[in-house]
């Protein structure tokens, strides 16, 4: 990969360790050389991917902490130095944030600019990879993809707390972070990400997983609900790709940039999950009963400023995504080979296609 030795012997300070895609940001950081330290509440799930993997034992620190503690945040962070802070830690789930906002709210503004606030006065960060979501945008569901600089918004209180992350990250990039020698920090808004070691509830992807390994219908909510699918490591090496901008030329690269598939890639939920059962050869979808909660219809990115400013662009189209998850599933539940090695392998294996 283009940014393989920036990260060799590089500090990183990294939040949301012990969640789906900070433990796979985690382990290809390693790959790559880094100093890792991840902060983060404990899983939440039930097998989760930081346990089964025993990413504790990878990283150079892990420490179990709420972004909320300030004090725990500050000296973890102060003790450490990191050279970059990639943000990933938040309440990520939609449905979760109709019965839980003010947790949402808190967790995903307040405890992203305590983040800011700690890495901001830690003189040996230089780069902050701040990351968001697709829905940060106020979706009008519209036939095509959102541009970087497009209104901010959200229907549900997931989503709108995003879009309050992105304002007020410019906000405070422009408040505190415009003088030289301070540090550059950027966002990132990914799409609808998929891979294995996902169990979250109310996910499309593990809901079929569960499904099929119970023996049971996979029920699905709004089977023609449009989103750009893409496999992990797609945002990942965005991410990566990114902090290397900041970390090498600084504030150029300080402002929004969309991590999303091809046009190709973005597909109904009922097509996601017929291509599941297809690659499992088992399970059957069944459509039940809809959600009173709102949900989007359609949602898509423009990602042609990640192309042209950051030499980046999508590498697995959406049948290879959707391979590459039910193979990690499938190899878990069949117990017959290491996880943690299968894991680096698909990481490798995506690198040697970039």
């Amino acid at each position: 990969m283009i940014f393989k030795d920036i990260y060799k012997n590089k500090k990183i300070f990294l939040t949301g360790h012990t969640g789906f895609k900070g433990s796979w940001l985690s382990l290809w950081l390693t790959l790559l050389g880094a100093e890792v330290c991840g902060y983060s509440l404990a899983p939440n799930t039930t097998p989760s991917m930081f346990n089964e993997l025993k990413i504790e034992e990878k990283v150079s620190k892990s420490v179990i902490g709420d972004i909320l503690d300030e004090s725990k945040l500050n000296k973890t962070m102060e003790e450490f130095k990191p050279d970059i802070v990639f943000h990933l830690a938040a309440q990520p789930l939609v449905r979760l944030s109709y019965y839980e906002p003010v947790m949402t709210y808190k967790t995903n503004v307040i405890g992203t600019l305590n983040i800011l606030e700690a890495a901001r006065h830690c003189s040996s960060v230089k780069a902050f990879v701040n990351i968001t979501t697709d829905k940060c945008y106020e979706n009008k569901e519209i036939n095509r993809g959102y541009k970087e600089d497009e209104p901010m918004g959200g229907y549900d209180m997931y989503s709108s707390s995003k879009g309050c992350v992105e304002i007020m990250s410019s906000s405070f990039r422009r408040s505190f972070l415009q003088e030289n020698g301070t540090m550059a920090m950027a966002t990132a808004r990914a799409g609808n990400v998929i891979g294995g070691g996902d169990w979250a509830l109310d996910r499309l992807i593990p809901d079929c997983v569960r499904s099929i390994n119970k023996g049971i219908d996979i029920e699905i909510r709004n089977p023609v609900a449009v989103r750009p699918w893409q496999h992990v490591l797609e945002p990942l090496s965005g991410y990566l790709l990114l902090g290397q901008r900041l970390l090498e030329e600084g504030k150029k690269y300080a402002q929004g940039f969309n991590f999303g598939p091809n046009e190709e890639s973005v597909l109904t939920v009922s097509e996601v999950a017929q291509k599941v059962c297809e690659y499992y050869e088992k399970g059957k979808v069944i459509v039940g009963e809809k959600s009173p909660l709102h949900e989007a219809g359609l949602l898509m990115l423009n990602i042609e400023k990640a192309k042209n400013i950051l030499g980046w662009k999508p590498t697995l189209n959406a049948n290879e995504a959707i391979k590459n998850t039910v193979d990690w599933y499938k190899h878990f539940y069949n117990n017959d080979c290491d996880m943690h090695e299968y894991t680096m392998k698909q990481i490798k294996d995506f690198e040697e296609r970039n």
